[in-house]
């Protein structure tokens, strides 16, 4: 079976699951009247294109989303302290609300990663090109402006006591010095490999990426010290030769991926609080109280750790940073089994000067997803908000409309998640398809009245457990025989031993 043949199983997962695989022609016709990126300029958009932004990416990515750069903090900042700056494509400027193109995205919610190809939320002419942050193009961007000191610790939005300023929220052009990737980076930042060609050729960009890494490791450790969970969790990337699917293998996480994902989520809380002091209602990305916390403590006390009865996230990510030193072969698997009875993210409505239930796994009370537009529908609508209380407009969403939004939102990341997960085990079961009746190890990532299911190493990739699935539950380890596949449905079924 060639990719050919594994688009088509995507795309009928994609209807299955209540998702459009092709634009609309309603959003066709719109596209072809798009021929410019937006030029819109004006006082309250900074010039910000001469500072040495770069982006930093998967080496096959296309639709950029977030440039980054690190800036001396004010006289009179904490020793040590910096500002660190968030550009976020504006999408918005082209993909107006209500407008087709929006419409389609609003319906699917979020681009669709498969292992036959991905399947945008945007028309790629956009999220690749026009409202891409590409290399060496002025782009319009809503940056991310955080003040933070040697410890990790993100100022307040605002001005601060003193006169300073604190974190703020603005528009800005920009241009992308650098398009980097993580592999190169991460090797270079490691010490285990050559500085890339695009950092040496860019005058100071060395020293600016690592005042990045530095502050990156600051911002994380600021969160570990309040309980973010220490984890490790991978996906497949297909490998094919000729049009061939060959393997499936393991997208390691690397320091310069650490990086990036350590400045959004800083860059994520400040937009949650930059739209709270303003007034303004938001969706929030959440991840609540784990309800499974009884069997998360029993795993860790199968792993030789203790934890308290109510639900400690504190506690847990001491836990797993033991583990993981004690085992760090298995911590990827243990990870797995904590991942899963976490439960998944949603989002929610969140009313200015309310609590929010805040996201457990990061141990943040004020968190919105804002920094990847091009690919998530509510980092759009987030920057909708933004747009508005900058320019002091009305808000374009009532209450109810962005409840109903993070209601679909979470529903059709589901429906993605699901899509995603189908079509990678149709290529595993293509790689099986060989080894009918082999012995795997495995380690049960579900357990419920629907069905257990195990994960094998080799490929990486789960089945269904048909016999002898009786007490088994989330974390455990066994064996099992593989029964059979059916590429065409996503299945890989298993019995235990």
């Amino acid at each position: 079976m060639n990719t050919d043949d594994l688009r088509q199983i995507a795309r009928h997962a994609m209807q299955q699951r209540g998702l459009q695989a092709d634009l609309p022609a309603a959003a066709h016709r719109q596209l072809d009247a798009i021929r410019h990126t937006s030029l819109e300029r004006g006082s309250a958009i900074r010039d910000l294109r001469a500072l040495p932004w770069c982006s930093i990416d998967n080496d096959d990515s296309r639709d950029l989303d977030q440039l980054s750069v690190s800036m001396p903090a004010e006289a009179g900042s904490p020793p040590g302290a910096a500002r660190l700056l968030v550009a976020v494509a504006d999408v918005d400027s082209l993909v107006q609300a209500g407008t087709p193109i929006d419409q389609h995205a609003a319906f699917n919610t979020t681009s669709v990663y498969t292992a036959a190809g991905v399947f945008p939320m945007l028309p790629e002419r956009l999220s690749t090109d026009l409202t891409s942050l590409n290399e060496g193009q002025e782009r319009l961007a809503i940056v991310v402006d955080m003040a933070v000191d040697a410890q990790g610790r993100v100022a307040p939005v605002g001005q601060l006591d003193g006169g300073q300023r604190g974190s703020e929220v603005y528009r800005a052009v920009v241009v992308n010095k650098a398009q980097l990737t993580y592999n190169a980076v991460a090797a270079w930042l490691d010490g285990q490999g050559p500085i890339p060609p695009k950092v040496a050729a860019v005058h100071g960009l060395d020293a600016q990426l690592r005042l990045q890494d530095r502050f990156a490791s600051a911002l994380e450790a600021d969160r570990h010290a309040h309980g973010a969970l220490s984890l490790e969790t991978t996906e497949n990337r297909p490998v094919f030769a000729d049009g061939v699917l060959t393997d499936l293998l393991p997208d390691i996480g690397n320091r310069a991926k650490e990086l990036i994902s350590n400045f959004m989520i800083a860059a994520n809380g400040v937009t949650a609080r930059f739209l709270d002091a303003h007034g303004v209602a938001s969706l929030r990305r959440m991840l609540r109280v784990p309800e499974r916390w009884d069997r998360i403590v029993e795993v860790a006390a199968e792993h030789g750790g203790k934890l308290p009865n109510a639900p400690d996230a504190a506690a847990l990510d001491a836990f797993l940073r033991s583990a993981r030193d004690a085992a760090p072969a298995r911590f990827g698997d243990l990870s797995l089994a904590i991942v899963k009875l976490l439960g998944r993210g949603e989002y929610a409505l969140a009313r200015p000067g309310r609590p929010s239930p805040g996201h457990f796994g990061l141990a943040v009370r004020d968190y919105t997803h804002s920094t990847a537009p091009n690919r998530r529908y509510p980092d759009l609508v987030t920057q909708r908000l933004i747009k508005a209380t900058l320019a002091g407009d009305r808000v374009p969403y009532a209450d109810d409309e962005l409840n109903a939004i993070a209601q679909h939102c979470t529903e059709q990341e589901d429906a993605a998640n699901k899509v995603e997960r189908q079509v990678r085990k149709s290529a595993a079961a293509l790689l099986l398809a060989d080894k009918i009746g082999a012995v795997f190890d495995a380690i049960v990532t579900g357990a419920s009245q629907k069905g257990t299911w195990v994960r094998i190493a080799h490929p990486n990739v789960e089945g269904r457990v048909l016999h002898g699935a009786d007490g088994l539950d989330v974390g455990e380890r066994t064996q099992v025989r593989l029964r059979g596949v059916d590429a065409q449905r996503g299945f890989i079924d298993f019995d235990r031993i």
